[in-house]
């Protein structure tokens, strides 16, 4: 899909794993900008609409699933389909995800050859 117009905002507060993202999606032409916190977040959301949002679940301030439910309420942001990204992954923590506002679940440790499909999927949406 290589298309440096399509914007994905990475919401995580592990620098690891925000490299291995931006490494990975930035090989495919995305441009990624990266939200280490849920305050960082909602500051980018106020000039940036970006195509997709990448959600972490557990953060230290406030967790994706109160972040997601804020940026919903968001002007503009209704449309934009925001992914969890989490190693969440126990019995009803995708339907968690869903109900906060997600449109997607993607289970951590990510994989690397499959992570590109599975967010062109939602992005085709």
């Amino acid at each position: 899909m290589e298309d440096s117009s399509i914007t994905i905002l990475y919401v995580e507060d592990n620098p690891d794993n925000r490299m291995l993202i931006r490494r990975v999606l930035a090989a495919e032409g995305y441009e990624v900008t990266e939200a280490p916190s849920a305050s960082e977040a909602l500051e980018i959301l106020k000039t940036l609409r970006p195509n997709l949002i990448l959600m972490d679940i557990n953060m230290p301030e406030m967790d994706g699933y109160t972040l997601t439910a804020r940026i919903r309420q968001l002007p503009n942001m209704g449309g934009i389909p925001i992914i969890a990204l989490t190693a969440n992954v126990m019995k009803g923590d995708r339907e968690k995800s869903l109900e906060a506002g997600c449109d997607g679940y993607i289970q951590k440790p990510i994989d690397i050859d499959t992570i590109v499909t599975q967010i062109e999927r939602y992005l085709k949406r």
